[in-house]
């Protein structure tokens, strides 16, 4: 590749509505011209967490994930490498999932909860996008998700909410909003944020 890719930052609060957004992004690109990577394949295994004052497993914290790896990931990736790595499983943490590969395209886009926080990630963004959602919409969305998805409780998906990701999300990613440099209010629909981001984006190639 003798071009720089560019590097494109997706984040957001849980339940955001990021992966809608995302699966609908990246059908509107060949592999050939965006390669897409996600936070979720560097989440460290289930032993390596932090536990709460309760003794349950905190995953909404920057050290749950390797971020350092993701860094570099990024970087070779912007410099024409492929990358390989395992795909993380939600149900089996403690499991290694099926080896990915990620090849270098023209548009990269990386995604995740702390790819703001992380300044080395940051810092290598040609464009930021923060995906928003109101609070009550995202929690009715996070339910749902856990519910059927990760057959969780709604009793402890609602723990998870009040003493893990609301913290998180104040600490860790509402402070970011501000340094984007695009805002997507994902409450009704995106449709039009999506349209803008795919003209911007097929520029670039």
């Amino acid at each position: 590749m003798n071009k720089k890719p560019y590097l494109v930052g997706i984040s957001g609060g849980s339940a955001s509505g990021k992966t809608s957004f995302l699966k609908a992004l990246r059908e509107q690109f060949s592999n050939q011209e965006l390669c897409m990577v996600s936070q979720d394949n560097y989440y460290k295994l289930a032993y390596e967490h932090q536990k709460d004052e309760n003794g349950h497993t905190n995953f909404d914290l920057p050290d749950c994930v390797d971020l350092e790896a993701f860094a570099v990931d990024v970087e070779k990736l912007s410099k024409g490498e492929t990358i390989q790595r395992h795909e993380y499983l939600f149900q089996h943490e403690n499991q290694q999932g099926d080896l990915l590969t990620f090849k270098p395209a023209p548009i990269i886009i990386c995604e995740g909860l702390f790819i703001f926080y992380h300044e080395k990630i940051f810092s290598q963004f040609d464009l930021k996008i923060f995906i928003n959602a109101e609070t009550e919409l995202a929690l009715k969305r996070r339910i749902a998700r856990d519910v059927a998805e990760r057959n969780i409780s709604e009793t402890f998906v609602l723990y998870q909410w009040n003493n893990h990701v609301v913290p998180s999300y104040q600490q860790y990613l509402q402070p970011f909003m501000a340094q984007s440099d695009m805002i997507i209010n994902n409450n009704t629909h995106f449709g039009n944020s999506l349209n803008v981001v795919k003209a911007f984006l097929k520029e670039k190639i």
